[in-house]
């Protein structure tokens, strides 16, 4: 049994960016950035998603089978 990811974001692309900080409101770039981890460049593949392999984040293709499963917020 896989335990579900900590958190999932939408997309519209096929290459997301992903530097844990989220969407953190700081006075600085620096300090959301402090908070996070080395960004990083991810492909989602066939599968529909791809995990960030530092904070666990999974990215969903909105349309692909994955997305109509975890059902996007406000449905």
């Amino acid at each position: 049994m896989t335990m579900p990811a900590p958190e999932t974001v939408h997309v519209s692309t096929l290459r997301v960016c992903c530097d844990g900080a989220g969407d953190i409101r700081g006075g600085s770039a620096y300090l959301a950035a402090a908070l996070g981890h080395p960004r990083v460049w991810l492909e989602i593949d066939e599968r529909g998603y791809v995990d960030c392999g530092y904070c666990d984040k999974r990215f969903v293709l909105g349309g692909s089978p994955p997305d109509s499963v975890t059902g996007k917020p406000g449905h």
